[in-house]
């Protein structure tokens, strides 16, 4: 079996906006001296796996990451005819076998990336303390799963800083992408007219305001190591595989989501080139460093 696959696409945007930064603009790197745009890993993995198209394939093997699963129980007690102050009570209980909980909201104060078989025992557990009308004990509070089946957490790994032995390695790294040419952020400068002003006083517009855009081909880079993933899926070859073939439509067809109302950017890449082997793993990024001229 090959060890890795290493992904290489590049995706042509139009105008767009799809991972901003904390002024609103469109992320950038110096690349080779020069300018581009950027899309975090980050941006790109939240797409993939939250995706219609990801969901379809993968939807019953999908974890949910989440910091309100203290919240979740309690509504579950809650429904069940729990008294409010018991089921506070055991809600932080349980979630607490996720992370630290912030006991004014119930929330965990971590994300915690929680697989379906967790959140499984979870609900069963809030059950069965609601029709026994009692607290957890400790043996049941071990919710928390080595082999959890999740395909998005066997690829992209979870951490639970209270948690660590249940901590799962990453199968997939995802680069940043980056344009491969030099690129500018440009300012769109727009007004919202009151529909009922009929212009007889006032005809300025009700909403002034700008938002930065930019445009260009973006070289993505994923590597994805199939022997980890093997392993962090129990074994289950046909499993693993479905993955892999999830995850690369994904990246071929699924765009960011910000701000496609207002561009409608959505893009599939234009050029794939996927790589099998044991050799090490590199990108190809190198071969933009000195950025693209022209055209074409």
């Amino acid at each position: 079996m090959s060890r890795f696959v290493q992904l290489h696409l590049l995706t042509s945007y139009p105008p767009s906006n799809l991972n901003r930064d904390d002024l609103g603009r469109p992320k950038t790197a110096v690349v080779g001296g020069a300018n581009r745009l950027r899309i975090s890993s980050q941006s790109l993995k939240r797409a993939w796996r939250t995706s219609e198209l990801f969901d379809a394939a993968m939807g019953d093997h999908k974890g949910t990451r989440t910091k309100r699963i203290g919240q979740e129980v309690f509504s579950r007690l809650r429904d069940k005819g729990v008294a409010e102050k018991d089921a506070n009570t055991w809600a932080i209980e349980i979630a607490g076998c996720f992370g630290k909980v912030k006991k004014d909201d119930l929330d965990i104060e971590q994300l915690a990336h929680i697989a379906p078989v967790e959140r499984s025992a979870v609900n069963a557990l809030a059950d069965r303390l609601a029709e026994e009308m009692r607290p957890p004990n400790p043996e049941e509070l071990e919710l928390l799963h080595h082999d959890t089946k999740a395909v998005d957490i066997a690829l992209f790994g979870r951490m639970l800083a209270s948690k660590p032995t249940y901590n799962i390695e990453a199968a997939a790294q995802v680069a940043h992408a980056i344009t491969v040419h030099a690129a500018t952020v440009d300012d769109d400068y727009f007004t919202a007219v009151d529909d009922l002003n009929t212009h007889d006083e006032d005809t300025g517009a009700a909403h002034i305001g700008e938002t930065g855009f930019s445009a260009g081909v973006f070289y993505l880079y994923v590597c994805i190591n199939r022997g980890l993933l093997l392993e962090n899926l129990q074994g289950d070859s046909d499993l693993a595989n479905k993955t892999l073939a999830s995850l690369l439509e994904a990246a071929a067809k699924v765009s960011p989501t910000g701000k496609q109302n207002s561009f409608a950017s959505r893009a599939y890449a234009s050029y794939i080139l996927a790589e099998l082997g044991m050799q090490q793993p590199r990108s190809l990024a190198a071969a933009f460093l000195k950025p693209v001229q022209g055209q074409d």
